[in-house]
């Protein structure tokens, strides 16, 4: 498949799980599984994303069902379905469809794709990274005290920046600091797992932002069992300085 082919791949699959979600409404827009911190609506967005992704030569690993697909595809679609459930489940219009199409040399085509306003961002390895098909950029901040940062949970280490915020979807997040909307984000603990960062990772890198895990670990992985700690920044200056929020990377604060 050809990165036209998986992008085209991607998008039909982040449609499919708006037109799913779009539908459910009221009371039920709220409810529960029996699985911890699990929506309905998350399931719903799963079935919907793997009626399109089940379609290709390629194997999927999605936060809400795991493993499934073409075993041993040279392609792997890495697939957070709702990022940001509870703003979804609240219509709090913050949150996301991620995938991110991994072959053997790393990530190579992400689309995160804030449902809520239809708003898309894509990267193609190489290519650089596209907000509603135009180039973006990040910000030029180098020093913490002229930041505006988001963060999801408490900092180890609060530190004088300009503004913060607190969005609640990690992958909107990356993409909004690669756009240069915010000047960087920090992990309170590591808690994120790849299906959380890999769309916004790919997304980062192609527009020329720094993302790193905070204890130095591998971020490109497709294990569900990994969690990372997220630092990302639009400069090197300013991701060095953020550094000094987590004093004891790796673990929660």
């Amino acid at each position: 498949m050809t990165t036209d082919d998986l992008l085209e791949l991607v998008v039909a699959a982040a449609a499919a799980v708006e037109g799913a979600v779009r539908g459910v409404t009221g009371r039920d827009r709220r409810g529960r599984t029996e699985r911890a911190g699990q929506y309905a609506i998350d399931l719903v967005a799963d079935a919907a994303a793997l009626g399109v992704l089940g379609r290709a030569p390629v194997a999927v690993l999605s936060e809400e069902s795991g493993w499934s697909g073409t075993p041993g595809a040279e392609l792997t679609v890495v697939l957070d379905p709702v990022d940001g459930s509870t703003n979804a489940s609240r219509q709090i219009p913050y949150w996301a469809t991620s995938l991110c199409v991994l072959d053997r040399d790393g990530p190579l085509v992400a689309l995160v794709i804030n449902q809520a306003t239809g708003v898309a961002t894509t990267a193609v390895r190489g290519e650089g990274a596209r907000r509603e098909g135009l180039p973006i950029f990040p910000g030029k901040v180098e020093r913490v005290e002229d930041a505006v940062v988001t963060l999801s949970g408490r900092p180890g280490q609060w530190l004088p920046w300009k503004q913060f915020r607190a969005l609640g979807s990690a992958a909107l997040n990356l993409c909004d600091v690669a756009c240069g909307a915010l000047d960087g984000l920090v992990d309170g603990g590591a808690w994120h797992a790849p299906w959380d960062y890999l769309g916004g990772l790919l997304i980062c890198r192609e527009a020329g932002a720094e993302i790193v895990d905070a204890a130095g670990r591998e971020l490109v992985v497709a294990d569900a069992d990994v969690r990372r700690q997220i630092l990302a920044a639009g400069t090197p200056a300013l991701l060095e300085e953020l550094r000094a929020a987590i004093p004891n990377p790796g673990h929660p604060a």
